[in-house]
């Protein structure tokens, strides 16, 4: 395999951790759902692929072991497809009003008394994580009612 897509792998799987997984960003943020299917997916897959092939050489004998091997490829891909979704998200550039709104949120964190820095010019959607993920720990649930 390439370096690169081990390395959007990785960072899929980095950003799964450290996206925080609360139902009001799922509104704004299609990673809620995509997070939410690729864990699913992991836990549940691999039996599948199991079972579908199993069963297809099981029920057609060994002449259908090229189709069986394709399904069992495909159910295994579907987490791998959500994990390089995620690693590609991590690393794509904030939009402006995101970028603006991420700022405000650090302000907002910088008042009380949260260590964050604020988002540069070349932030990407790893860095709004962080800042999430922290401000979820440290504001109040009130804040988060407003958006």
């Amino acid at each position: 395999m390439n370096s690169g897509i081990l390395k959007t792998l990785s960072d899929g799987q980095h950003y799964m951790k450290t996206w925080p997984m609360v139902r009001q960003l799922g509104y704004h943020f299609p990673e809620f759902r995509v997070i939410r299917a690729t864990r699913l997916a992991t836990t549940l897959m691999p039996g599948l692929a199991l079972l579908a092939g199993g069963s297809q050489l099981y029920l057609y004998g060994w002449a259908y072991l090229p189709q069986a091997l394709a399904t069992i490829l495909f159910f295994i891909s579907m987490p791998l497809q959500g994990m390089f979704w995620l690693g590609w998200r991590a690393r794509h550039p904030l939009p402006l009003s995101l970028l603006e709104w991420g700022n405000q949120l650090n302000a907002k964190l910088v008042e009380q008394g949260a260590g964050s820095r604020p988002l540069g010019a070349k932030a990407c959607y790893m860095d709004m994580a962080v800042i999430l993920k922290l401000a979820f720990e440290r504001l109040e649930a009130s804040f988060w009612d407003e958006i």
